[in-house]
């Protein structure tokens, strides 16, 4: 019987995965999330001490130099990268498993290594991401948009970024990249390779397939506050519910909508207020 695209992926072959073996992939991606999330929180603390500090200063008079360096840019980059490993690790469970019993099935050895390396390979492509990300934040704040909660300071270019991303969420590509996303077995049973390269490839282009699917979404962190973690938190449950949820098509869909329709109101709103004389 020929497997849907769009349906979500059927976990009955992690069975095949040695006890043993599940049970070390499943408590470090678990592991993995809880450090990631605990450097984002202690991360925002620090952010929130810092910014109290600023107001204190700047109530005194006192300004401090707003410019960017190399070293910011890198940890722009560092949080943003381990940002994206906090929101993606649960996604890319189901996936790192099905790779594992496929490798189970075909008695491959170490399978705890070769679903390491192909993470790696996943996330190598969510690192090029964040770095675009980083390149970005730097330009939006050496252009002085962006606020001290770092959210776009300009409700048109919010509009913007809002609109841009609910029409990616309604264009063909996104189906076709949520529809892999969420069936992912073929993929791998079509495009076995065999070694440690071959695991780091697959982990590539899987990577890929759920980059086309979610780059937008991350983008909209930029109108909410790139660490806003109430709203970081909300999209990686929606990231999750659109690959496994049983209708996440469709949620994608009503979200792109939403998004337009929101986007759109930002920009008239900025629109009628520019009017006012």
């Amino acid at each position: 019987m020929r497997r849907s695209p769009g349906r979500v992926p059927d976990l009955a072959p992690v069975a095949a995965i040695p006890r043993r073996d599940r049970v070390l992939i499943s408590i470090c991606l678990i592991v993995i999330t809880a450090l990631a999330w605990a450097y984002l929180i202690r991360l925002d603390r620090l952010m929130s001490q810092a910014m109290e500090y600023d107001t204190a200063m700047a109530a005194m008079g006192m300004t401090l130099d707003a410019s960017w360096t190399i070293v910011d840019a890198w940890f722009a980059f560092l949080m943003w990268l381990i940002m994206m490993v906090g929101m993606m690790t649960a996604a890319a469970a189901p996936v790192l498993l099905l790779f594992a019993a496929t490798a189970a099935g075909r008695h491959e050895r170490r399978i705890p290594a070769s679903v390491l390396i192909f993470g790696l390979g996943y996330f190598a492509v969510w690192a090029g991401f964040s770095a675009c990300a980083a390149l970005a934040q730097w330009g939006l704040h050496q252009a002085a948009m962006l606020s001290s909660t770092m959210k776009t300071s300009s409700p048109v270019l919010a509009g913007g970024i809002l609109v841009a991303a609910g029409a990616y969420q309604l264009m063909p590509v996104k189906s076709a990249c949520l529809a892999h996303c969420r069936s992912p077995l073929g993929f791998l049973m079509g495009h076995w390779r065999g070694r440690a390269i071959g695991a780091f490839q697959m982990g590539v282009r899987h990577g890929a397939y759920c980059l086309g699917c979610c780059w937008a979404l991350m983008c909209v962190l930029f109108v909410v506050g790139v660490m806003n973690l109430v709203w970081v938190a909300a999209l990686s449950a929606f990231v999750l519910l659109e690959k496994i949820g049983p209708a996440g098509t469709v949620v994608a869909r009503v979200a792109g909508a939403a998004l337009v329709l929101v986007g759109m109101l930002m920009i008239g709103g900025e629109g009628l207020n520019a009017g006012i004389p």
